[in-house]
């Protein structure tokens, strides 16, 4: 059995009654002309399995497609198979580029530095003056 929450999709062993997190692939589309909807990249990657999710990448200030966009699909083998059959063919006018979106590895997360036990920086003293 699965269960979808948010971006994760959690698979239940029948035999037992733990919770498995499972990873989405993420794909990148780039190339495709820039009046192509979201459904329209959705059937393009449909026969090849369930796509979870599409974004497609807009300027900020216009809103106008920047022609490029991320898709998510459930099984691995899936996007492969629609990774080497859609990467290189056209689209309207423009050749598609397909791949594989290697995920980055987290940065490490900040350590505070404590000296002295205060929370204040440690200050260079100034020198003492002798008399």
């Amino acid at each position: 059995m699965s269960i979808v929450y948010g971006s994760m999709v959690m698979h239940i062993a029948e035999d037992s009654l733990t919770l498995q997190p499972k990873q989405m692939v993420k794909i990148f589309i780039g190339g495709f002309p820039l009046h192509t909807e979201e459904l329209a990249i959705v059937q393009l990657f449909a026969p090849f399995g369930d796509v979870s999710t599409i974004k497609i990448v807009r300027d900020r200030a216009t809103g106008i497609c920047k022609g490029y966009a991320f898709v998510e699909m459930l099984e691995l083998a899936e996007a492969q198979n629609a990774i080497i059959a859609l990467d290189g063919t056209e689209m309207g006018d423009r050749e598609l580029k397909v791949n594989l979106v290697e995920e980055k590895q987290a940065p490490p997360a900040y350590k505070r530095v404590v000296r002295n036990n205060n929370f204040a920086p440690e200050k260079a003293k100034r020198p003492r003056r002798r008399i």
